[in-house]
């Protein structure tokens, strides 16, 4: 399995990288808020696909 090294990347994925990693947590936050608030199938997937994708870019998986 090959080394994963962000600085291969070209620069506009990188930046789009950067750019979800710092929106990320704030929207996973709301879409909680509104889970427990409001809970509809696609809250609890959309909730489930963020936490997911904030758990990838801060363990650098993608």
């Amino acid at each position: 399995m090959k080394k994963y090294n962000p600085y291969t990347l070209p620069p506009w994925l990188r930046n789009a990288r950067l750019i979800c990693k710092q929106f990320i947590i704030p929207f996973s936050v709301f879409q909680g808020i509104r889970t427990i608030l409001l809970p509809t199938t696609f809250d609890v997937l959309l909730l489930t696909l963020f936490i997911g994708l904030a758990l990838a870019i801060y363990f650098d998986w993608i």
